[in-house]
C-alpha cells in the first residue's frame, strides 16, 4: 500500500512538469511579439510581465505558482502516509486531491473564474485535510521505537 500512496504524488508532479512546459509554449511566443526576452530588464521576474502580455498567457504562470505552493504540503503528508502505512481511503484521497489540482489547472488557465476555481481549491482543500487528519493520527497513537 505504500507505493500506492506515492502514485499520486508522482503524478502531481508530473502534471507541474505539464503545466511548466505549457507556461513555456504560451509565454515565449508573447515575449517575442513584444520584442523578447533582450528587451527584459536586468533581474526581471515573471511578475513583471503581469500587464505587459496578455492576461490568458499569465493565467498559467500564475497557476504553475500555485502547484508549487500547497502541493508542497500534499506531498509531505503523502511522505508521512507511505512511512506509517498509508489506509485504503487515504489512498483515495490522494487520487481525489490531485484530480481535482488538474481539473483547477485547466480551469485557471482557460477559463479562470474565480468562483469556481475557488470551489476547486477548497475541495482539494478538504481531500487534503483529511490526509493530514490520517497523517496526525498515524504519528500520535504509533508506539516508539515500533516501525508501521
Amino acid at each position: 500500500m505504500q507505493a500506492q500512496i506515492l502514485a499520486p504524488a508522482a503524478v502531481l508532479v508530473g502534471w507541474t512538469l505539464v503545466m511548466l512546459v505549457w507556461m513555456a509554449a504560451t509565454r515565449l511566443p508573447a515575449l517575442s511579439k513584444i520584442g523578447g526576452m533582450a528587451n527584459a530588464k536586468p533581474g526581471g521576474r515573471g511578475q513583471d510581465l503581469e500587464g505587459v502580455i496578455d492576461d490568458r498567457i499569465n493565467w498559467k504562470s500564475h497557476n504553475y505558482a500555485h502547484l508549487l505552493e500547497q502541493p508542497t504540503l500534499f506531498y509531505a503528508v503523502v511522505a508521512i502516509l507511505a512511512i506509517m502505512g498509508p489506509q485504503a481511503h487515504d489512498v483515495l484521497f490522494a487520487w481525489a486531491y490531485v484530480a481535482i489540482r488538474v481539473i483547477h489547472s485547466v480551469w485557471q488557465a482557460t477559463v479562470n473564474k474565480v468562483n469556481v476555481r475557488f470551489l476547486l481549491f477548497m475541495l482539494s482543500t478538504a481531500c487534503l485535510a483529511v490526509l493530514t487528519v490520517s497523517a496526525l493520527i498515524l504519528t500520535l497513537s504509533a508506539e516508539p521505537g515500533v516501525a508501521a
